[in-house]
């Protein structure tokens, strides 16, 4: 039987959308870069981890991927990660300091966006 192993979301930039979905999940991490990485990027051309077009972000299962597209986001998501916190509210300004934007606020949930427009919810 299959196990879920990766959430992959589709990006802009991946090395700032990772690392703010790693700073809004508890226990999650951008993947750090060993030598042995970086000599991988830089025979694909990329001198930079910030230019990665792909970025791991561990901490599951599930772990996240965050890979380079050329397009924008531009409907509504087709799949979105749903969150719990003890404390929605504290939870709410914490994650709009790292750059999310809270789209609707209903009796139990608050829908947001992540810094690049991709939907979430939070309980």
């Amino acid at each position: 039987m299959a196990r879920l192993r990766d959430i992959v979301v589709d990006c802009r930039h991946p090395a700032s959308l990772a690392r703010f979905w790693a700073g809004a999940l508890d226990g999650y991490a951008v993947a750090p870069y060993d030598e042995a990485e970086l000599a991988r990027l830089r025979g694909e051309g990329v001198d930079d981890p910030e230019d990665d077009p792909t970025v791991l972000v561990e901490g599951g299962p599930p772990r996240l991927w965050f890979q380079r597209v050329p397009e924008r986001k531009i409907v509504k998501n087709r799949l979105h990660l749903d969150l719990d916190a003890d404390d929605p509210d504290a939870e709410i300004t914490r994650l709009t300091a790292l750059g999310a934007t809270v789209l609707a606020t209903h009796d139990d949930w608050v829908v947001l966006a992540d810094p690049e427009g991709n939907e979430f919810c939070l309980f």
